[in-house]
């Protein structure tokens, strides 16, 4: 048991260390908040780190498009203005409130965190691919069936076959297009649920779209060789070959241990008001695991949030500051 005098009380511990939670450390820390960073995954920059780091973002204001990994490192070196505490490979499992009103983190690997204030901006929880559901195929998963792209060079002059109809789908056909010999996009819908001028993209590329098709079978030897896909109205198959496989139909998520923590919670998303605030005082949620009316998932949209909540955790931690800062340009000198 830590004895009282030894406590390090931090004035905001931010769970998440994806792109939103990096910017919330940083602010806090321009805020003058004495802030530690969690996160479960052994790098910074959650799933921009672990699943994307060669796919181009294209929503962030002043950059026409840049790499998921440059965006990481840039936060990276953003943060590194403050003294900021990083803890990674920590899971939080617990959080109770103290008689003095702060707040007590147990974590899975038996480290104890004590702090004022808490922001959670760990994007969609725990997560793993949907994984195609076709008999033994898991087999050859990281063999030529990929759920996520960590090197372009590896698609280089191969035949790229992939699967599903979101962004991440029509975005990294977009992306092989001049890398890969050729790109084929199976969707099971006639329509994708990508951002518009994406999908005017796609259809003005060299990409072979089928539509609606889906997988029912395969064959394979030391690894893929086809997969076969059968139309969703009409009865038609289709035999296709490829060198590389691709699926991407999506991530499932789960809040984890953060579901029995008492916060208010509509579907997987924790509730909050224009203050960022959760339904448990001095606890603060930013990015894409709140939610409220009109909510918009977007890394922009959360790095507007952040700056509201780490508004929010400073005036609960010091009640004479101002919600409203002063401007960066007062704050830092270069």
């Amino acid at each position: 048991m830590e004895k009282e005098e030894e406590k390090e009380l931090y004035d905001t511990v931010v769970i998440g260390a994806g792109p939103v939670g990096m910017f919330t450390a940083y602010y806090a820390g321009l805020r003058s908040l004495k802030v530690r960073l969690v996160d479960s995954l052994p790098e910074l920059g959650g799933q921009l780190t672990t699943l994307y780091p060669e796919k181009y973002i294209y929503d962030i204001p002043g950059f026409p498009k840049a790499k998921a990994k440059d965006i990481v490192r840039n936060l990276e070196e953003q943060m590194s203005r403050f003294p900021i505490d990083v803890s990674l490979s920590t899971n939080v499992t617990d959080i109770f409130k103290t008689r003095d009103g702060n707040f007590t983190l147990e974590t899975e690997n038996g480290e104890v965190f004590h702090s004022k204030t808490i922001i959670l901006a760990s994007g969609n929880g725990s997560f793993e691919p949907k994984r195609m559901k076709l008999p033994n195929i898991e087999e050859y998963e990281d063999i030529n069936l990929n759920y996520f792209i960590t090197d372009l060079n590896k698609y280089k002059d191969r035949n790229a076959v992939i699967f599903g109809g979101g962004d991440s789908a029509v975005d990294w056909a977009l992306m092989l297009e001049p890398i890969a010999r050729s790109v084929t996009l199976i969707h099971r819908r006639d329509k994708f649920r990508a951002h518009e001028s994406s999908v005017q993209n796609l259809k003005d590329s060299t990409v072979n779209i089928l539509t609606p098709f889906n997988p029912v079978s395969f064959e394979a030897s030391e690894k893929i060789n086809t997969i076969t896909v059968k139309h969703a109205k009409e009865d038609m198959e289709i035999d296709i070959e490829g060198d590389e496989f691709i699926c991407n139909y999506g991530f499932s998520s789960t809040l984890g241990p953060m579901k029995n923590w008492g916060l208010e919670i509509d579907r997987n998303d924790i509730l909050v008001n224009s203050r960022m605030e959760t339904n448990i005082e001095g606890v603060y949620a930013v990015g894409d695991i709140n939610t409220y009316e009109g909510k918009v998932k977007l890394i922009a949209t959360g790095f507007g949030e952040a700056p509201i909540a780490v508004a929010s955790a400073k005036v609960h931690t010091d009640p004479e500051a101002k919600h409203q800062p002063r401007h960066s340009t007062s704050v830092i000198e270069e």
